[in-house]
């Protein structure tokens, strides 16, 4: 009897300790910090003029369009009201906003707020070499070409919360792209002008997080919850700090110290840490590509690309050199990204591989190249972002082709992400070692990167029998579209217009104490989902 007297009391004692520390555990939580990082810095947080990976984490994380995505990558009303159905034909969108909807600064997001940001992104003074994702606008080419003005373009605000968007021709994944519509507050632009976005304090944010802290060259910054965004209450974490941190180990060795909870990893650490849990791999709707320059007398070659994309082997390239459950190319598109409209295949499986290794074939590639160009040692530079991945492939790539190519040197130049995108547009390169990730299931967007006259068509490759049949399945839908796709697919691959390397799997390190991160095939986790566990 006595020692039940005495348990009992304890037991209590110890219940209402433990109650208590769960209360103060919770009120810790509450207000703790997210640490995560990115891989290098961005460029810009102004969406009309986004080009690079980074930028685009940093505007989506602080942005809301009319459509958003939901923490499994399906696109849902953002400040839109609604996912609209179109009509005339497809071809006009009308919007009704969200009157809850409102900036960092209080102020509601207008109608106009749009159409700011529209004809901003349009007109040719921007020098938005994006713009592109609006051509399916009334108006985009004329605009484009500086025979019209960006007020014809065929956006239009009809009330204060009522947008109205009329396309040139029905587009079936418009829905996708209209997610990349952001408004910009109309008063900020007329006040920053071309330096809108260049720093923290000229941006203005709307979506769940405002940006603090960026100066444009700084590698540390501050998302700080929106105490405006409309869906504010549903949003867990206050702030989340972001660390530019290039080095993975740093990052790793950062993640296992449990200063950050959140960081990108690769390579020899996730071979190493493959029975992780906190370990999350998830394919990406992008690929790798080796561009040649094509605008270059010394790379302007099929021979050089036929011998560069038969010499590689894209197994040994993600097997063994990235080892973080990225694929290897099989075509122009990455899997997953357009099903079969009959049969619901994807086009990437279903077309199969059409970049085989080949080594004996791309010896000979190699002598026709050195035949027509009159030489017998040659110098070529293969421009990299600093990343740890790209300087691990570019090595990769060096050794292979000097080790089969008689006479070739390869020199390697690995410069900040940001440089290389603009060194990308300016086309000051030879062999270039780039990336496109899409925000649609769609083939065109990966097949319109070799385009004619394509702003992001980097390698400046023409082919008249590509451009028709991507001019053709613009006029057409469902299975014959589909299908034409197919065949740009396959003489685009046929002639090496560009040469896809590996379609990149994101291995993150995850945090057991946050939930809500997760990526998806088109999108990176949203922190606005995340919460501590």
């Amino acid at each position: 009897m006595k020692h039940l007297a005495y348990t009992a009391p304890l037991a209590l004692l110890l219940l209402f300790t433990l109650s208590g520390c769960g209360s103060a555990a919770g009120n810790t939580t509450k207000n703790r910090t997210l640490n995560v990082t990115l891989p290098s810095e961005p460029a810009t947080a102004d969406p009309n003029k986004s080009t690079d990976t980074n930028s685009g984490s940093v505007i989506s994380q602080t942005m809301e369009g009319l459509y958003t995505y939901d923490q499994s990558g399906k696109v849902v009303a953002g400040v839109a009201t609604k996912v609209v159905k179109p009509t005339n034909n497809g071809k006009t969108y009308t919007f009704n906003l969200r009157k809850t909807a409102k900036w960092a600064n209080g102020q509601t997001v207008t109608a106009q707020d749009f159409v700011t940001s529209l004809r901003r992104w349009v007109d040719p003074k921007t020098k938005a070499q994006y713009a592109n994702k609006l051509s399916a606008i009334k108006g985009y080419a004329a605009i484009q070409n500086g025979k019209a003005d960006p007020s014809t373009f065929g956006v239009k605000a009809l009330n204060k919360t009522k947008l109205q968007i009329t396309l040139s021709q029905a587009v079936p994944y418009f829905d996708d792209l209209v997610s990349d519509y952001y408004p910009l507050n109309t008063a900020a632009v007329k006040k920053y002008g071309q330096k809108y976005g260049t720093n923290a304090a000229k941006t203005m944010s709307n979506g769940a997080y405002k940006l603090v802290g960026w100066t444009g060259s700084n590698s540390t910054w501050t998302y700080v919850k929106n105490p405006h965004y409309w869906d504010a209450k549903n949003v867990k974490i206050k702030k989340v700090k972001v660390n530019v941190t290039k080095d993975e180990s740093t990052a790793a060795t950062l993640f296992k110290s449990g200063k950050i909870q959140e960081t990108t990893v690769s390579g020899q650490y996730v071979r190493a840490n493959a029975n992780n849990k906190e370990l999350h791999k998830t394919l990406q709707g992008r690929l790798q590509y080796l561009y040649v320059n094509s605008k270059k007398a010394a790379t302007n070659s099929e021979n050089l690309r036929q011998a560069v994309a038969y010499v590689t082997n894209r197994s040994t390239l993600t097997n063994k050199v990235l080892v973080d459950g990225s694929k290897p190319a099989l075509n122009a598109v990455p899997r997953g990204d357009q099903a079969n409209p009959k049969t619901g295949e994807d086009m990437a499986t279903q077309l199969g591989n059409l970049l085989p290794t080949d080594v004996a074939k791309a010896k000979t590639y190699w002598a026709k190249y050195l035949k027509e160009t009159g030489k017998t040692k040659v110098t070529l530079n293969l421009l990299t972002d600093d990343t740890d991945d790209d300087k691990h492939v570019g090595t990769y790539l060096q050794s292979v082709m000097e080790k089969n190519f008689k006479g070739l040197k390869v020199t390697t130049t690995s410069i900040p992400h940001a440089q290389h995108v603009a060194r990308d547009f300016a086309g000051t390169f030879e062999l270039n070692l780039t990336g496109w990730s899409t925000n649609l299931l769609d083939a065109s967007d990966f097949l319109n990167l070799a385009a004619k006259d394509n702003t992001v068509n980097f390698t400046g490759w023409n082919d008249p029998a590509f451009n028709t049949l991507l001019a053709k399945a613009a006029t057409q839908t469902g299975l014959p579209r589909y299908n034409t796709l197919m065949d740009a697919n396959q003489r685009l691959m046929a002639v090496k217009g560009y040469i896809p390397l590996y379609q990149p799997s994101q291995a993150k390190l995850v945090s057991k104490d946050v939930g809500g991160l997760k990526d998806t095939l088109l999108h990176g986790a949203q922190y606005k989902y995340a919460y501590w566990k």
